[in-house]
């Protein structure tokens, strides 16, 4: 029950128990095919470069950021929170002129603030996180696209926290590029990075197009300019994944199948009901920690629906009760990081774990590990909290 990776769905387990398959064979091809329609509904895009990249969450911001950035361009990254650092970083690293405004973490910026910035750095590209874990709050997506077409920038965001949690549409929003990871609202495994690049992106990428030497054909050039990882090479990777079959790398098969059950079963359930099942349970779980008597970190208006930074009360070992938590409960809650390291918990309700039993099982659990710990909570106020949420809505 913290900010991730979570309990992976059974369901998504079990796809991945599947046996093996070369990646040319024909029934893993198909299961590409169809993997990439399936991302297409959740990410809400009609982007045809719409796939997976092979690594955690962090492989797909870095295949994006690596792919999008040639050496000197000038990106942008408004920071809120520890992930912020993480896209200035992988900027930096690609070779870019990363130019970063900075928030209170806890807060967001609005699109002013960004505008401001963008008419002043004159970014090619700007980099933003959806959903920062670290924070729990989310950035306002709305205006930007259309921020970003007035200025000639291209957009990017990471939306490894978000997705499936929370409401998010590529298109209406006007990105060119995301990404994301299963190991949240999506309820599967870490290791793959789902991703979506749309007409404009897939333009800036190709036109660094170089196929290594030992697969490329006699049409093939090398670019000075060319995509400095050879991994996270979005031009050979799109080839891969297209008609083309190009041959850059053995895929993930075992995350494959897990990714493409993740994605299955969201498009089963319909993304609207998935974030409304976060939204559910994430505001018991939020009714239910101030039902104790604690206090809630964040801008509660900005607030993502699936994990609630809990401020860990005077005189208490927050590690203590981390560990006494698991250990007697089998119940796992978050730290944080930075500025936050030591004074909050970060509780999740997300993929799998967006459940009814699961947020009063945690609630009764961390009510008896407070008192243990000599906090003053009060009695039964927890479970009292998120069961009148409950009344009040469908539980799924």
């Amino acid at each position: 029950m913290g900010p991730g990776p979570i309990n992976a769905d059974p369901r998504v387990l079990r796809a991945m128990s599947a046996q093996l398959v070369g990646q040319y064979d024909p029934a893993m091809t198909a299961y590409m095919t169809e993997t990439m329609g399936l991302y297409r509904e959740v990410f809400k895009t009609a982007n045809e470069q719409t796939l997976l990249i092979d690594g955690t969450s962090r492989a797909g911001i870095e295949a994006a950021i690596v792919s999008l950035v040639s050496p000197g361009d000038r990106v942008l990254v408004p920071v809120f929170g520890r992930f912020g650092h993480l896209l200035r970083e992988i900027a930096e690293r690609a070779g870019a002129e990363v130019h970063v405004i900075e928030r209170e973490w806890g807060t967001v910026f609005t699109v002013a603030e960004i505008e401001e910035a963008v008419i002043r750095t004159k970014p090619a590209l700007l980099a933003v996180v959806h959903g920062d874990t670290s924070t729990t709050v989310a950035q306002p997506l709305e205006g930007l696209g259309e921020l970003c077409e007035k200025h000639g920038v291209l957009f990017y965001t990471d939306v490894t926290a978000s997705l499936a949690g929370n409401a998010f549409d590529t298109d209406a929003l006007g990105l060119d590029a995301v990404t994301a990871g299963l190991q949240k609202c999506l309820g599967g495994p870490s290791g793959s990075a789902p991703a979506t690049f749309s007409a404009k992106a897939v333009a800036v990428i190709e036109s660094r197009k170089s196929i290594e030497a030992g697969i490329a054909g006699d049409s093939s050039e090398i670019r000075e300019s060319r995509i400095r990882s050879n991994y996270f090479d979005l031009a050979m990777i799109f080839d891969y994944w297209g008609e083309k079959r190009l041959n850059h790398h053995t895929e993930a098969t075992t995350m494959l199948y897990g990714a493409r059950e993740c994605a299955r079963l969201l498009v089963e359930e319909g993304l609207d009901a998935a974030v409304e099942r976060h939204r559910l349970h994430g505001a018991a779980m939020l009714a239910g920690v101030q039902g104790l008597g604690l206090e809630v970190f964040g801008d509660l208006a900005v607030k993502m629906n699936n994990v609630v930074a809990v401020r860990i009360p005077s005189g208490v070992n927050g590690d203590a009760v981390r560990g006494e938590l698991l250990e007697d409960f089998g119940i796992e809650i978050g730290t944080s990081f930075g500025p936050l390291h030591g004074k909050v918990w970060r509780i999740g309700t997300m993929g799998y774990n967006a459940r009814k039993d699961a947020v009063l099982t945690t609630l009764a659990s961390l009510e008896q590990v407070l008192r243990r710990q000599g906090a003053s909570v009060t009695a039964g106020g927890g479970v009292g909290a998120a069961y009148d949420v409950y009344s009040d809505g469908s539980v799924a």
